[in-house]
């Protein structure tokens, strides 16, 4: 059975159907950039969630995951989530929590590329930026670093407000930085594992192990390790993951870091028998990845909001 936009095109002459489709399109850029320049945070994630998800965001009444994380940007905005998702900063935070020996070791941090002295850094290092995602420069060999390519890399992402993608208010206000950390190496020949807990009111429920490199693989396990459908558009490793050592430890942690908070995940790293705090992520892939076989609902149901908007 053909569709409502497959029959409208069967009746529309192939050159006005190019001409509108082209104009559809101008329409929805336009619109866009309209929204993301004017838009208030409200108007523009029921925008994104829409485009995104495929159904409209219900900010009155959140029933799914997704809806209640952007339920949650907009009405649950407290300023030690800002600590927290601040890359520098988090360290102390984190350190008050459970201790420095869970703490990636600092190595330096600077306010601009230019004030890096590459000279006191050792053979191996990690910079990224403390208000933003993804801004990652790994150097394995400072001989063989391209400091222009790193250069270029971390100015983009210091002009970025990570913020203005999908709106995570915790880190609209993030004082931007360059952080060096110690590189960490599990041997496993890709990038260093992911270990990421899906924390709901405090309490790990679900936990998934990423890899990422040409490819992103993402494994879902409950707090047993025993493994769980949740798929939101990346494909399984195979071979399935081996519970690590550290696994409780890491559960342990990660209930201690996320007390009190509707939503978090908290990542760590298993290196050499040590376990390292990564991140807080407050709203998974920005609260507008798509789930199969029902897990939205599913998902959303571990999710207790707060009776009423949260400030402090």
């Amino acid at each position: 059975m053909k569709s409502k936009k497959e029959m409208l095109k069967s009746t529309i002459p192939a050159p006005l159907w190019s001409v509108l489709r082209g104009l559809n399109r101008f329409r929805y850029n336009l619109n866009k950039k309209l929204i993301t320049k004017y838009g208030s945070d409200s108007v523009y994630l029921k925008y994104l969630f829409k485009s995104k998800i495929g159904y409209k965001l219900n900010l009155r009444n959140p029933q799914t995951f997704n809806e209640k994380l952007n339920w949650l940007k907009l009405n649950c905005r407290i300023s030690d989530y800002t600590v927290m998702a601040d890359k520098y900063a988090v360290k102390s935070f984190v350190s008050s929590r459970i201790g420095d020996e869970y703490v990636v070791p600092l190595l330096g941090v600077w306010n601009s590329f230019n004030d890096i002295d590459f000279d006191s850094l050792p053979n191996q290092f990690v910079l990224k930026c403390s208000h933003d995602s993804g801004g990652v420069v790994i150097c394995k060999d400072k001989s063989t670093l391209d400091k222009d390519s790193a250069k270029k890399k971390i100015d983009s992402c210091m002009k970025r407000n990570f913020y203005k993608q999908s709106r995570e208010w915790p880190y609209k206000n993030i004082k931007p930085r360059i952080i060096a950390d110690a590189y960490l190496d599990d041997h496993t020949g890709n990038e260093l594992r992911d270990y990421k807990f899906w924390c709901f009111n405090g309490k790990p429920k679900y936990m998934y192990c990423t890899i990422k490199g040409e490819n992103i693989y993402e494994n879902f396990y409950d707090m047993d390790f025993n493994i769980v459908g949740i798929n939101h558009g990346f494909p399984r490793f195979t071979p399935e993951f081996t519970k690590p050592d550290n696994f409780e430890l890491m559960k342990n942690l990660a209930e201690k870091l996320s007390e009190g908070i509707p939503f978090v995940r908290v990542d760590f790293f298993n290196v050499e028998g040590r376990v390292y705090f990564g991140e807080f992520t407050f709203y998974d892939w920005g609260g507008v990845r798509p789930f199969e076989d029902g897990w939205d609902e599913k998902l959303g149901k571990l999710i207790e909001l707060p009776s009423k908007k949260v400030r402090r």
